[in-house]
């Protein structure tokens, strides 16, 4: 059989044009927090067609996947308002690049149904579990100030959720300060009872906060963009499609469905660019932490966010 020289030296040029744009293709490490991004990306097919591959990390809370952000093991992850201020008072070089609203309501201190505590007065002498710097812990603080107590007034413990979960459904703490989806699951399956919500004590902001590393790497940088408007697009398709969406979250993170969508569905959650209100809040937050203690120096936050990633 005769073979076309030439017909197979094209061939093994596009062979090998295509080897090297694989060998150069783009990694975008994400972390994510109990399924939160993966399963709205997922259920709306926005990981169709990407340009780039994704390495996921799963992280049960904010700080260990904060330690993965300041150790650089991560490019881009989801994260509380809070618990970026102790990455960033911690020396992590990472910027906010948008921000996620929601509804604080999930955010929440939890007892037991038959408890004895019924508002944020009667925290005087008892325990708290949360993590510490977490969104939990900043609610949990905000509710005592609330009902003019302090830290001093408390006990805190410092425990993972699963963790706190069991302590407080043991009788070892008193209450449980978490968030989504935890606080739907405990209320829809352990039937603890929501003490304090997090409606005006917490901003609702979480934001994509990304590496300094990766956002100075152009291929990276839009590689992070264009995971950021499918992140957007995935949201607003999950609102429009609870049902279908609440499946797929359920079957990502493991729980059972009723607390899959009652977490989700009451966040109304939405993606935006950050702006001077968010910023503003941000930093109410940060003197609020260093007025507590827990930072042990006053933040200015203007240069933890970046600003030029728009969203359609």
């Amino acid at each position: 059989m005769r073979v076309n020289i030439k017909n197979l030296l094209l061939m093994l040029s596009l062979i090998g044009g295509v080897s090297n744009a694989l060998a150069g293709q783009v990694t975008l490490r994400v972390a994510d927090q109990k399924g939160n991004m993966r399963a709205q990306l997922e259920a709306a097919n926005k990981l169709d067609n990407l340009p780039y591959k994704i390495e996921w990390s799963e992280f049960p809370a904010a700080a260990p996947l904060a330690e993965a952000l300041n150790a650089q093991a991560v490019d881009v992850g989801i994260i509380g308002d809070a618990p970026l201020l102790f990455a960033e008072a911690a020396g992590a070089q990472v910027k906010a690049i948008a921000v996620d609203k929601s509804d604080a309501y999930g955010t929440a201190l939890l007892v037991k149904a038959d408890s004895p505590i019924k508002s944020a007065a009667d925290l005087k002498g008892k325990s708290i579990a949360t993590n510490r710097g977490s969104i939990g812990h900043f609610v949990a603080l905000k509710a005592l100030a609330s009902a003019g107590l302090s830290a001093k007034d408390v006990t805190f413990r410092f425990l993972p959720p699963s963790d706190a979960k069991l302590a407080l459904t043991q009788g070892s703490v008193d209450v449980w300060a978490t968030w989504e989806p935890y606080t739907a699951f405990a209320e829809t399956q352990d039937h603890l009872r929501v003490l304090v919500n997090g409606r005006g004590l917490w901003s609702g902001n979480s934001f994509l906060a990304a590496t300094d590393t990766a956002l100075k790497d152009q291929d990276k940088r839009q590689a992070i963009a264009d995971y950021l408007q499918r992140l957007s697009d995935a949201q607003v398709w999950a609102y429009k499609n609870l049902d279908a969406y609440s499946e797929k979250l359920a079957k990502i993170i493991g729980f059972p469905l009723d607390a899959a969508k009652l977490s989700f569905e009451r966040r109304k959650s939405y993606w935006q660019p950050v702006d001077a209100a968010t910023q503003t809040q941000q930093q109410q937050t940060a003197d609020f932490y260093h007025a507590q203690g827990l930072l042990p120096v006053a933040l200015n936050v203007t240069g933890t966010f970046d600003h030029s990633f728009l969203l359609k």
